[in-house]
């Protein structure tokens, strides 16, 4: 490769249980095609490819991607998204092997934790955008607190990597939720996928909690909503971060799930929307007039990892724009490291933390909305982003 030509790597989930929320990514890298075709740095002109590896939504399929990018693609920096394990397994590849690494999609406490470092710890390669459990916990909280005051909150958490860190002492849930005056209430760790959820719904009855917190997968959610009702219970509201995120007629094709889950009246976290005030540092693009022609070419509805992975591309332009020497792997890790720019997704700033390696992204709270068209994903508390403005209220289960 000639010193003229640069190499952005992608690691994507293509194929496997990942798929569905890979589609943004693979949408924005062919919208950005010809922006991404050359770069300018310190007046020179740099061709830059675009090389794709599938991550096949295995961690070890994601290690191996990180080595065909780095060694036969000779890639200068390597973007991902997606996945509670594929994430940690690029980026500690993309640690491993000295390439520079942008990822999104992941709680900063997770990202951390997962790699075996504490928040202070600075990595040397990889960098990473998004938001923390803190602000998922800040965010239910004031829907909960819409709806049911400060009463118990059944927490339906997995034995799993997600479960444990909602749980911790530290990074999890009750040191935000607490202070505010909730009781969590451990409905009992279950493995993914369950089987059934009979003894949750007895603690749920036991505790008298008319609020359900989660982090389950459309399938399992719908499974305790219905074990639940056929019990006698109906919670007034369930939060649930992780799939949720995403619209369940995206995430799985069964109908009853589909019903179940409309009738649940599920709230979750929003990092970006059409409604967000952000416009593209490449073209200008706005949030709106991304999702608009997202819908328009795919016949899908938009999905909030539309403007992430914009951002990324976004980011990495920037760092092989601005690094002293873009060709150098090094010299790019730092400049991403000194980044602070306006994106898609929001402003960007490595240099403010929370942690070292992290920039922040702010939250606000959203609530499925079902009409003939499927469910719509409508804001409903912007507390934490007053820039972000309302398109729906908050509907409590009757």
């Amino acid at each position: 490769m000639s010193s003229t030509s640069l190499c952005v790597g992608v690691v994507a989930p293509l194929t496997g249980r990942l798929a569905p929320l890979g589609s943004p990514l693979s949408y924005v890298l062919r919208r950005l095609a010809p922006r991404l075709a050359h770069v300018r740095n310190g007046g020179r002109r740099y061709d830059v490819s675009v090389a794709v590896r599938d991550s096949r939504s295995d961690p070890h399929a994601a290690r191996q991607a990180v080595r065909d990018l780095a060694d036969a693609d000779g890639a200068h920096l390597v973007l991902t998204m997606a996945g509670t394990r594929v994430l940690p397994a690029v980026t500690d590849a993309c640690e491993q092997a000295g390439v520079p690494c942008v990822s999104t999609t992941f709680p900063w406490q997770a990202y951390v934790h997962t790699r075996g470092a504490e928040p202070g710890h600075r990595f040397r390669w990889t960098y990473h955008f998004a938001w923390g459990l803190d602000d998922i916990a800040a965010v239910f909280a004031d829907l909960w607190e819409r709806v049911d005051g400060r009463g118990a909150v059944g927490c339906l958490w997995n034995d799993d990597l997600q479960g444990g860190l909602l749980r911790h002492d530290r990074y999890g849930f009750a040191p935000v939720t607490s202070p505010r005056g909730h009781t969590l209430v451990d409905l009992g760790a279950y493995r993914e996928p369950s089987d059934g959820f009979q003894a949750q719904v007895g603690r749920m009855r036991e505790h008298g909690a008319g609020l359900v917190t989660s982090a389950a997968t459309a399938t399992d959610l719908a499974l305790f909503h219905r074990q639940a009702r056929e019990a006698g219970l109906r919670p007034r509201l369930i939060t649930c971060s992780r799939w949720l995120t995403y619209p369940h007629t995206h995430t799985t094709p069964a109908p009853d799930v589909h019903g179940e889950l409309a009738d649940a009246r599920v709230a979750t976290l929003v990092y970006w929307s059409p409604g967000h005030p952000y416009r593209s540092s490449l073209d200008g693009t706005t949030c709106a007039e991304l999702a608009h022609a997202y819908e328009q070419d795919t016949g899908a509805a938009w999905l909030q990892p539309l403007g992430l992975a914009h951002a990324l591309l976004e980011t990495a332009h920037h760092a092989l724009a601005v690094a002293d020497d873009p060709t150098d792997r090094a010299s790019v890790a730092q400049a991403i490291g000194g980044t602070s720019l306006d994106t898609l997704a929001g402003r960007l700033d490595w240099t403010r933390g929370p942690t070292p390696n992290v920039a922040l992204l702010p939250l606000v709270g959203g609530q499925w909305h079902h009409g003939p068209q499927g469910p719509r994903l409508a804001i409903v508390s912007n507390s934490a982003h007053p820039g972000v403005r309302l398109t729906g209220e908050l509907t409590p289960a009757r």
